[in-house]
């Protein structure tokens, strides 16, 4: 059980980059959406990529 414990900082790394990865392929096909769509979900999916991008940096420290 313990050697589990071992790999979770591994696999939460792994699993942050993939929602990162998932928040920007939702945001590159935002064109395509009308423009009321694109006003309203980009701020919610910058906000989303950003705390992303801030968790990755917290568990690189």
């Amino acid at each position: 059980m313990e050697l589990s414990n071992d790999f979770q900082p591994m696999y939460q790394h792994h699993d942050l980059l993939i929602e990162l990865g998932r928040v920007e392929m939702a945001m590159d096909v935002l064109e395509e959406r009308s423009e009321n769509e694109r006003q309203a979900l980009r701020p919610r999916l910058v906000s989303r990529w950003n705390r992303l991008r801030d968790e990755l940096a917290r568990l690189a420290v």
